[in-house]
């Protein structure tokens, strides 16, 4: 709520750094694309991470090696994932003649194809845990009763896995949603393409010469805003 340079020289100005923001259209357009891909990503992380959990806890030989052929990269380094998949990817649309800076929707599929390689076996693993806590004489009960895998699915499985799927939902889209490392790689050339977490740290250059960190505070602030909702919205399943 003040306009400052250092921790001495401050004036007090309501809330004009709110409105300057506001009234930005880059800050504007960072917080739509962050929302949407925060969303797009947990939606398809969430989706692929429970058809493959569910075909892992099918009991078939080299289940292990498969569990942790998805897992690892999970524990590869985002700038060294971000340059592989940026290497990657640009050699694909080479023979097209294009690159993922051509169009935002090239980078943005990147990010997301990017994102869901990366945190698919971690959520993977937290669905088998899950469906592995299921009773087996449940099942079976339903099957004896004559219950087809769709509705043992639907009314079985995918119930008693309410709180594990909305602590994934919690947790992947406050990844997409916190991501620094992988946009900021993806992005380095494309302005159309910065999310919230590095369009709030560019914000702090005002253009001439000094640092704006009132503007960049408040985009911190309201950037913090849609995660806290998200967490109130899910914290009763996460506690579960």
């Amino acid at each position: 709520f003040c306009k400052f340079t250092t921790v001495q020289d401050v004036t007090f100005v309501g809330l004009a750094n709110y409105s300057k923001l506001l009234l930005d259209k880059t800050f504007s357009h960072s917080f739509w694309l962050t929302v949407i891909f925060a969303f797009v990503s947990s939606i398809l992380i969430n989706v692929l991470a429970f058809s493959i959990a569910l075909a892992l806890t099918k009991g078939f030989r080299g289940t292990n090696v498969f569990r942790t052929v998805f897992f690892m990269p999970n524990l590869i380094g985002g700038i060294v994932l971000g340059y592989i998949w940026q290497i990657l990817l640009n050699g694909i649309l080479a023979n097209f003649g294009k690159t993922l800076t051509y169009s935002s929707s090239y980078g943005f599929w990147g990010l997301i194809v990017l994102m869901n390689w990366q945190q698919i076996g971690y959520m993977m693993i937290i669905y088998i845990a899950g469906i592995q806590n299921i009773p087996g004489e449940l099942i079976e009960a339903a099957k004896m009763d004559g219950c087809g895998f769709f509705r043992i699915y639907y009314q079985i499985i995918l119930p008693m896995l309410k709180p594990i799927l909305a602590t994934i939902a919690l947790l992947s889209f406050r990844q997409g949603w916190n991501e620094y490392i992988l946009p900021l790689v993806f992005t380095m050339t494309n302005d159309k393409l910065r999310p919230l977490t590095v369009g709030v740290n560019m914000l702090k250059n005002a253009g001439d010469g000094t640092a704006a960190w009132n503007i960049m505070f408040a985009g911190a602030t309201i950037s913090i805003v849609p995660i806290l909702i998200v967490y109130c919205c899910f914290s009763r399943f996460f506690m579960g």
